[in-house]
């Protein structure tokens, strides 16, 4: 019987960078197109996924909806050639409004297979668009939407984010009372970080301060829930069964092969990840970043990590299947943090509230040092 793979193709290009993206994407690299997917198709033919099925298939980036449909699907059908492809499989690929908004383009690319878009909106504010290098505007989003519905795509999630330079709670509300009217399937939404080495990094005291933020992050998952989102991730919300089945892969320990320079892979027993180096990709001489087998005990430390993200959070009887451990010890720490209202118990599982969300780190780095003193 095969088993289920996610499968991963990283497209590094997009038109601007924007201040905040620490992510392996860069900006005018229309010539490298062409040859970067030749690259990539070499990649996957040299693959060998024997005894798997990919039940999920997804193009992150950069932007990938820069690359035009006829590059896409070919790299669709590539996939196809390289590993069966399940008649159910969400296949999804990520899209920046300023390049979705032909409904011809989309329609191609709905008839070749793809059949879930994930669109940056990241705010309905035109300026706060400008204040981080986003190229696109709110009514380029309106547009976008349109004609993927129009395109027959009924699978649509939505990426915002909140904490943005000056902004404060009334106009993060604005931008989420926006993407709502959209009625999307699927809402990721995200809290601005400014990462060392971005342009961002240089100016982040313009960003909100952690009240703030967490404000945002409050009204965030009240508002969703009562609007018919149901949060099932830290910062990911779903209509009913529309959750991201390939990004609940990451989150459950499913396997998942990623192709191209920067992308990430949990196959065959190993993680590893490519160099994020396009030129020696583009020459055929890809090379790993980081490779290894995966330790019984760093499964368990990743299991409880993953396992928190998720609002069923974890199930102490799956542990101990898992495993071969008591999990008796750790529960003393869980019971401290269902008291302080960070925790609490459903049944059997233990999950983080929204409040224990916002210190999700350092619940999760406390237990794990739990895990240590066994």
């Amino acid at each position: 019987m095969s088993r289920p793979l996610g499968i991963y193709l990283h497209i590094p290009f997009c038109r601007q960078k924007c201040v905040y993206c620490d992510f392996y994407s860069l900006p005018h690299r229309e010539t490298q197109m062409d040859p970067y997917v030749s690259a990539l198709r070499t990649q996957l033919a040299g693959t060998d996924f024997s005894g798997y099925e990919a039940d999920t298939v997804y193009f992150g980036g950069g932007t990938p909806s820069y690359l035009g449909p006829r590059r896409l699907i070919a790299l669709l059908d590539a996939v196809r050639a390289a590993c069966p492809i399940t008649p159910d499989a969400e296949i999804t690929f990520e899209a920046n409004p300023d390049s979705a908004g032909d409904p011809d383009a989309l329609a191609a690319l709905r008839r070749a297979g793809f059949n879930r878009v994930s669109l940056g909106m990241q705010s309905a504010g035109d300026g706060e668009l400008r204040a981080i290098g986003r190229i696109h505007t709110m009514a380029q989003v309106r547009a976008s939407v349109e004609a993927a519905r129009k395109a027959g795509f009924d699978n649509l999630s939505l990426d915002l984010i909140y904490g943005l330079p000056g902004q404060d709670l009334p106009r993060w509300r604005k931008s989420l009372s926006a993407a709502a009217e959209l009625n999307p399937e699927h809402l990721s939404c995200y809290g601005l970080k400014a990462e060392p080495g971005t342009p961002l990094y240089a100016r982040r005291d313009t960003l909100p301060g952690d009240e703030v933020q967490a404000d945002m992050y409050l009204e965030t998952v009240s508002a969703l829930e009562a609007r018919g989102w149901r949060q099932y991730e830290i910062s990911n919300f779903a209509k009913p069964g529309r959750e991201s089945r390939h990004n609940l892969k990451y989150w459950t320990l499913g396997e998942y092969a990623g192709f191209g320079p920067g992308a990430h892979s949990d196959f065959r027993g190993r993680r590893y990840a490519w160099d994020r180096n396009l030129e020696a990709f583009l020459r055929g001489e890809p090379t790993l970043s980081e490779s290894q087998a995966m330790a019984p005990r760093d499964r368990e430390q990743e299991w409880l990590m993953l396992s928190l993200r998720l609002t069923r959070g974890l199930d102490p009887a799956d542990w101990e299947v898992r495993f071969g451990r008591p999990f008796a010890p750790l529960l003393p720490f869980l019971k401290r943090c269902e008291a302080a209202g960070y925790a609490l118990r459903e049944n059997s599982r233990w999950c983080l509230t929204p409040r224990g969300f916002l210190v999700s780190n350092q619940i999760i780095g406390a237990l794990l040092d739990e895990t240590q003193k066994e």
